[in-house]
């Protein structure tokens, strides 16, 4: 039975969510309930109990229409448990939306964090990029154009001059055929908050977009969502090689831009379906118009020459 003394924050969450942890042998004995931040396509509750704390990922109906696939990111979460750079796995209810992983007790990272731990967190990168391959593929260039078709078959808004600058990435997309040197399993979502310092390592968690992609990509994004300067994608590039590569570079700031152009309408549906309390849009449009000023720079013309 749960106890009669909780919190007002874990008797709420009990009411809300009580029944279908209960479907958790692991969980039906516990102490308390709490509301972790963070999470904008899901709930996460640390789950206190005698045998340890543990983490309930709770799923949001939201999740079909933004290409996440539960299944995978259970498979895939289990793949970078494997190699020691994600959190344990412990259950995971099929259908009902429910992954139950182990608690890290660390340090969760923001934006200076991650600029200030750039070795180290290529060292973690590396980690997950060894694991076995993921069970699907990420690629935003197939997946924009899903996002695209949903935005319009329903009537989400759409920035303005969005459908010019498709030829643009038709462009980048080509020139990045023409070089591409291979996949590896990637978390394609690492914003600060799915870094965790335990003070030895930095641990990559949230698999929700997990699959195997261009190295790039990830470290492009995890500058882009940490909005650091230029400088510290060139430090992450060259810690992650092993030493300065301009057309590595090249990719991962122009991964950027891509990620930015697909995150944007990612942005339009959650503002659409989601039922939490953020503003999907304007978070979508600041990333939109960054990338509209990158593009119009002449370090893009620079980036697309180095391919």
């Amino acid at each position: 039975m749960y106890p009669r003394d909780m919190s007002s924050e874990s008797a709420e969450l009990e009411r809300n969510y009580g029944e279908l942890l209960n479907q958790v042998s692991l969980l039906t004995k516990r102490s308390s309930l709490r509301e972790l931040s963070g999470g904008l396509t899901n709930k996460n509750l640390l789950v206190e109990t005698d045998s340890g704390r543990y983490v309930a990922r709770i799923s949001s109906n939201s999740s079909s229409l933004l290409s996440i696939n539960r299944d995978s990111e259970f498979n895939n979460t289990k793949l970078a448990a494997e190699v020691g750079i994600g959190a344990p796995v412990f259950d995971y209810l099929k259908g009902k939306g429910l992954l139950v992983i182990g608690y890290i007790d660390g340090k969760t990272f923001g934006p200076n964090d991650v600029g200030a731990n750039l070795g180290r967190i290529a060292t973690s990168l590396r980690k997950l990029h060894s694991a076995k391959p993921f069970d699907r593929d990420f690629n935003m260039f197939e997946i924009q154009p899903n996002y695209l078709k949903i935005v319009q078959e329903r009537g989400f808004r759409l920035p303005d001059g969005y459908l010019e600058l498709q030829e643009t990435f038709s462009e980048i997309e080509r020139r990045f055929a023409a070089t591409f040197d291979g996949k590896v399993p990637c978390n394609n979502d690492l914003l600060p908050a799915n870094f965790i310092d335990d003070g030895k390592q930095i641990w990559l968690i949230d698999y929700e977009y997990s699959g195997n992609n261009d190295a790039c990509f990830e470290i492009g994004n995890i500058w882009s969502e940490a909005e650091l300067p230029f400088e510290a994608l060139s430090e992450l590039v060259t810690a992650y090689y092993g030493g300065m590569r301009a057309d590595k570079l090249a990719r991962a700031w122009l991964f950027c831009q891509v990620a930015k152009y697909g995150w944007t309408l990612w942005a339009s549906i959650q503002n659409s379906v989601s039922e939490l309390d953020f503003d999907f849009w304007e978070w979508g449009m600041l990333k939109y118009d960054s990338m509209r000023e990158a593009i119009s720079s002449k370090r893009f013309t620079e980036m697309m020459e180095r391919l």
